[in-house]
């Protein structure tokens, strides 16, 4: 049997990176790398977002004032770093008119043959409703199958979430199916709904959908 052999490519395609601006209703909308100087923002915005994020992310140990205050960032940016130069994922901060907004990251990245990854992301409760996180994930996608080098990303997200679920809907992402007893979230084992897409069902890609359907404008 002869041998596959693959292209060459850069060690971390796709990161870091700047991807944007689109315009939306909540405002700009752009995407940079993550910094260690982002702790100030991080914390102040998941502390006093608890009740807003906390049921709807991966149980992890410790209390959330612990795991979210200001020397947990630090942990968290170095190990991000890592994986985006090791080209296992592309990390970043969503910006809304140049202001700290949430994070959005494509995870998992697996090459060679597959060529898929993850995405997930979290919004300020501020941004929440402005088509932001809609924004912030069409134009990650369309970064990570274009300069990233991606084929398929999937994104899992829980029935009773229908905001996220609509975000997903109107990006452009389709629901494959339902993971059982999936990712235990808020203390118990939870159902998640698949959802995907990939590089050939993009078009021109989804930022470009979204402002022409009406939902954003180029800056």
């Amino acid at each position: 049997m002869q041998a596959v052999t693959y292209d060459l490519e850069a060690r971390h395609p796709g990161w870091p990176a700047r991807p944007g601006p689109l315009k939306v209703r909540a405002g700009v909308v752009a995407l940079r790398p993550i910094r260690v100087r982002d702790a100030g923002d991080w914390s102040r915005i998941r502390l006093r977002d608890q009740n807003h994020l906390e049921r709807w992310e991966p149980t992890a140990p410790g209390p959330w004032a612990d795991r979210n205050g200001f020397w947990s960032w630090p942990t968290q940016w170095l190990a991000l770093r890592g994986l985006a130069r090791r080209g296992q994922c592309l990390p970043f901060v969503i910006t809304v008119d140049g202001d700290y907004a949430g994070q959005i990251t494509v995870g998992n990245v697996i090459r060679a043959s597959l060529r898929s990854a993850w995405i997930g992301y979290w919004v300020s409760s501020t941004a929440v409703g402005g088509g932001v996180a809609t924004a912030a994930v069409a134009l990650l996608v369309d970064h990570a199958f274009s300069a990233g080098g991606l084929h398929r990303i999937e994104a899992t997200v829980r029935p009773e979430n229908e905001p996220s679920i609509r975000v997903l809907t109107k990006a452009g992402f389709r629901q494959e199916g339902l993971f059982q007893r999936y990712l235990d979230v808020a203390g118990d084992w939870r159902d998640h709904l698949c959802f995907a897409i990939t590089a050939e069902e993009t078009g021109p890609g989804l930022a470009a959908r979204l402002v022409r359907d009406g939902r954003a404008e180029y800056v």
